[in-house]
């Protein structure tokens, strides 16, 4: 797909998730993203991450997209640095967001219809996700869908439709209730 296509499918998908109210803030705007982080994981990326509107029309053909897809089933965590400190990333070292509407040991996602198409969740192929210097309690819920929600100290994780390559952080503080993962499990705001 071409990028000015992916571009429309990203402008599509920050529209629908102003439409949705995810968050209770009109605003689409984010701050600017620090430059690529470096992660522990010893992987690097092959290609660009696919749009929303890829991984919907084709996502049993898609080898890797894990920001876009909801994640690769069995994506492992691991660590990056940041200019926001260590984050938790996951092995493409796409960067995972905490959605404070999200209720601790709930069991259940708030973010749900448009909100998922701007914030996929992180899918896991396990109910024990494989993580590497990720220090706090890592688990999973059951989304909708039947799929396994990476869950830390509880709280399900997400990526941002917007972050496009590894350590982009374009969703840290979006309408003041979307924030990174420090590897301990705690929001940094």
């Amino acid at each position: 797909m071409s990028k000015a296509m992916r571009v429309l499918f990203a402008v599509i998908a920050v529209c629908l998730l102003a439409l949705t109210g995810c968050g209770g803030s009109t605003s689409t705007e984010t701050e600017t993203s620090p430059p690529a982080a470096e992660t522990t994981q010893a992987e690097e990326p092959t290609s660009a991450e696919p749009t929303e509107a890829e991984t919907t029309e084709g996502a049993s053909e898609e080898p890797s997209g894990e920001a876009a897809a909801g994640g690769t089933v069995g994506t492992p965590l691991g660590v990056a640095e940041t200019d926001l400190g260590e984050i938790v990333v996951d092995s493409e070292g796409m960067v995972v967001y905490y959605f404070t509407n999200d209720e601790a040991n709930s069991g259940v996602s708030a973010c749900e219809g448009g909100c998922l198409e701007a914030w996929p969740p992180v899918l896991s192929d396990s109910e024990t996700p494989e993580v590497e210097g990720v220090t706090g309690e890592v688990g999973t819920i059951e989304t909708p869908e039947g799929e396994l929600q990476v869950t830390i100290n509880g709280m399900p994780i997400y990526y941002f439709a917007e972050d496009e390559a590894p350590g982009d952080t374009n969703g840290q503080g979006v309408n003041e209730v979307w924030y990174v993962v420090a590897p301990d499990g705690e929001m940094i705001q």
